[in-house]
């Protein structure tokens, strides 16, 4: 099994601003997103992000796709094929059987994966725009990890994708 990190973000590392708006994802982006998500059939969020995704329009593109959402609190999900998870190492569990899984936090999901050593890969998807205040990519927690560029791609007139494998230590 092969965990990915995909995130869209900002130049200057941002993954949505302080209100949580992601207006600035082009279509492009959303595009190569939504199409690794559903290749892998699946997808772990953290409850905030939970919430934004699934008032967005394009969210029916996932109706096929296994979320599991990471969470300590309970709440009412929207489809029966979204399913609840109180730790990272538990998503990874409740997802036995996939070859790859996608990961696409908030900062605080992708942080707890990146501490616990869950992630293989990761893609970046940068957005040709700077903010000064917004969420983070990584929440400001102790953690570090080596990575190597196994690949780019443009996306779009300014846009790019860094693809990078996780170096075990």
């Amino acid at each position: 099994m092969k965990v990915i990190l995909y995130m869209a973000m900002t130049v200057n590392g941002m993954i949505a601003r302080e209100n949580d708006d992601t207006n600035f994802i082009s279509k492009e982006e959303w595009d190569s997103y939504s199409a690794a998500v559903r290749k892998a059939g699946n997808l772990v969020i953290g409850h905030r992000t939970y919430n934004i995704l699934t008032k967005q329009p394009e969210f029916k593109e996932f109706e096929k796709v296994k979320l599991v959402i990471v969470s300590r609190k309970k709440f009412e999900t929207l489809a029966s094929n979204h399913i609840i998870s109180k730790s990272p190492k538990n998503s990874l569990k409740l997802l036995k059987g996939f070859g790859t899984i996608v990961v696409a936090g908030g900062g605080i999901l992708n942080t707890s994966f990146m501490k616990a050593g869950l992630v293989d890969e990761i893609y970046l998807d940068v957005e040709p725009v700077v903010f000064g205040r917004g969420i983070r990519l990584f929440s400001e927690e102790d953690f570090e990890a080596k990575l190597k560029l196994i690949g780019t791609k443009k996306i779009y007139k300014n846009e790019i994708q860094l693809h990078y494998k996780v170096i075990r230590r």
